[in-house]
């Protein structure tokens, strides 16, 4: 049902006799790193067996649980509900539109309790709007009209195999003739948006022949990247093992120079084929979807992936080298200015997913927040720098991966690891106290941000008066007015704050996200007028005034900064080995 967002499920259960039996609705889920089942939309719950309806009693202490009683006699049950979209932004992501769908079978299947879930087979058939194409990466067992039926899999398979459908769909084959297929699969609001040009799919190309060659075998039998390009649909960025979903800009491709910054979410949910899904943490892997994963390995889950979809995004030319060095710029000031780390380890962030499931927080620099990505990033660059300054350049942490991540091609079935592994892999390619290396950057607290990767890469971080073309791209995507290096604040277009930097110059006049600037030196807020306050307060005494909107005051408020403008870039270390440069360098067959 497009016009109300709504999809019905019909589902039969096979029961081994009567008696009590528990239902269950998938809670932890996969990738979310927490509990995100959306049990609040499903409604109309009706459970019938040969006929008659039972009743159905949810659990008190375990809600996405739901207790019946199956009769004498009977062989299966069926469900019949209905899953109640989102048909705005605040009762949670939009996945339905008039134009496109994006169909988690979490979202639309109970499961029987007391059975691991890739244990569980399951037979699914979907009935998608007249003439919408899809991706899925399941393996169909027949289709009639728009009544697709797909192979049996296990419910694991089934909740790790999403589907985007459209009306506007587009298929593109990124590995003709490999020997294990990868296809992009496009659904778009309008069909012009699909016209993605020779140009931009080669460096996705470029992907895959570059991850083959840091990882070797292929840990899948099929991969099927889905991409919406809508503003209509709700943003996702979401691996699985076999596929990925990811939703960007509708003009990611029609005006690519403007998404260069988004061309990193495709490599990075790819590299989770290998480094989350493949290898995965043995504290994520779960029997089922009521089991409580834990993440205590996530800077290597996130971290790691973090690391090589930066490095993959360039050796496959999606950006530049330049484009590379200055994104990360912008990561490693980031990290130097979040003082949260002062109380709050990298470790510590790894329950964020849980403690905080990504709400917006007032005070992002002190409180921190999903840090393992980027930082645990940094701590990586550290890593393979000084396996590159150890071994004279012969190895480096493409070693690991190939080591690590590797195995037989084809071969999907998760291998788990625990700390001690990684530890053991990276002695494997130079030996070194890297289980002290680890602890100290991952678990110490008070110790500055781990910025020796650039160092040793043979570049330094420092501040220019201008932006990098890199950074102003990402800004204008991102809709923000970026002074965090300098005055402390990053804005909306409209003046309104989004983020204040702890004990910065703004945050010593009181100022908090929500509030707006409204004017800054006598006239009306905008970017440049701000910019150019800065730089006239440059090396003098003079304060930069503006009038702040909080609620319903107004006040004037002095901020005390004479730095100028400060933007990150990174600057090259003379005399030194240019390391970074060899991580970014395409791989060679």
């Amino acid at each position: 049902d497009l016009d109300r967002r709504i999809m019905t499920v019909r589902q039969t259960i096979p029961v081994a006799g009567p008696g009590p039996m528990v239902l269950l609705y998938p809670e932890w889920l996969p990738g979310k790193h927490a509990p995100r089942g959306e049990l609040e939309k499903v409604a109309g719950l009706k459970i019938t067996a040969g006929g008659k309806t039972l009743a159905w009693r949810r659990d008190p202490a375990e809600v996405y649980a739901l207790h019946i009683d199956v009769p004498a006699g009977a062989k299966e049950i069926e469900l019949v509900f209905q899953f109640l979209s989102a048909t705005a932004a605040d009762q949670g992501r939009i996945v339905m539109t008039r134009e496109m769908l994006n169909l988690q079978w979490n979202s639309t299947a109970f499961y029987p309790a007391g059975w691991f879930t890739r244990r569980i087979p399951v037979e699914a058939t979907v009935v998608l709007p007249e003439g919408w194409g899809y991706g899925v990466a399941l393996d169909v067992a027949s289709s009639k009209g728009d009544v697709h039926s797909f192979k049996t899999v296990s419910f694991e398979t089934l909740v790790d195999s999403p589907m985007f459908a459209g009306r506007y769909h587009r298929q593109v084959d990124l590995d003709p003739g490999g020997r294990r297929p990868v296809k992009l699969n496009i659904v778009a609001d309008r069909p012009e948006l699909l016209e993605a040009s020779e140009t931009q799919l080669k460096p996705h190309r470029d992907l895959i022949v570059q991850a083959d060659r840091l990882f070797g075998a292929r840990p899948y039998d099929r991969y099927d990247f889905l991409l919406a390009l809508t503003d209509r649909m709700g943003g996702i960025g979401l691996e699985h093992h076999r596929s990925t979903e990811v939703a960007r800009d509708p003009e990611f491709f029609t005006s690519w120079d403007r998404n260069v910054a988004a061309r990193q979410t495709l490599p990075h949910e790819y590299v989770h084929s290998w480094n989350g899904k493949y290898r995965r943490a043995a504290d994520l892997w779960t029997p089922d979807y009521a089991t409580p994963m834990q993440n205590s390995l996530m800077w290597v889950y996130e971290g790691q992936t973090q690391f090589w979809g930066v490095v993959l995004t360039a050796r496959a030319g999606l950006v530049t080298r330049e484009q590379a060095l200055d994104d990360l710029a912008m990561t490693a000031a980031t990290f130097e200015h979040r003082v949260g780390r002062q109380w709050r380890d990298i470790a510590d962030t790894t329950n964020d997913p849980i403690v905080s499931a990504r709400k917006p927080k007032g005070w992002l620099s002190w409180q921190r927040n999903e840090d393992y990505y980027a930082d645990g990033l940094l701590v990586w660059l550290d890593a393979d720098s000084l396996i590159r300054e150890r071994t004279g350049g012969r190895k480096s942490l493409d070693d690991f991966a190939r080591a690590f991540f590797g195995g037989q091609d084809g071969a999907y079935a998760p291998r788990t690891y625990v700390f001690e592994d990684v530890v053991a892999a990276l002695n494997a390619v130079t030996p070194y106290d890297w289980a002290g290396f680890l602890k100290d950057r991952i678990e110490g607290r008070g110790r500055p941000a781990p910025l020796d990767g650039l160092k040793r890469g043979g570049w330094k971080l420092v501040y220019a008066e201008t932006p990098s073309a890199y950074q102003k791209a990402a800004d204008t995507a991102a809709k923000r007015h970026d002074f965090t290096y300098s005055v402390g604040l990053n804005l909306k277009p409209t003046g309104e704050i989004q983020g204040v930097q702890w004990d910065g110059p703004a945050f010593k006049q009181g100022l908090v996200v929500g509030s707006t600037v409204v004017a800054v030196d006598g006239e009306a807020y905008s970017e440049s007028r701000m910019k150019a306050a800065v730089t006239r307060a440059k090396g003098g005494r003079t304060p930069i005034q503006m009038i702040v909107k909080d609620g319903e005051r107004y006040r004037i408020v002095d901020i005390a900064w004479d730095g100028g403008l400060r933007y990150p870039k990174l600057e090259r270390i003379a005399g030194t080995p240019d390391r970074l440069g060899d991580l970014f360098r395409p791989r060679g067959s």
